[in-house]
């Protein structure tokens, strides 16, 4: 399945053509793709941890909404 692209020198073949065939291949087989669909793949947090974030979330929102009504933090301008 994980099959690895091989590029071997020909003769009297230069790097950049070398380096050429090689990208070439790596386009071919699907590598590049796969790498960039799973370059910023995030893991899936587990129940207890979704509930913590929106625990925190509701209790920063509830503090940021206190504040203001007491007048220490400025109303938001746009």
């Amino acid at each position: 399945m994980n099959k690895v692209v091989e590029v071997k020198v020909k003769t009297n073949e230069s790097f950049e053509k070398l380096v050429r065939r090689f990208t070439k291949k790596i386009i071919q087989s699907g590598k590049l793709i796969q790498a960039r669909k799973i370059r910023f793949k995030t893991k899936v947090k587990n129940a207890r941890k979704r509930k913590a974030g929106a625990i925190h979330r509701v209790k920063a929102q509830d503090k940021r909404e206190y504040l203001r009504k007491i007048g220490k933090l400025d109303e938001p301008t746009m």
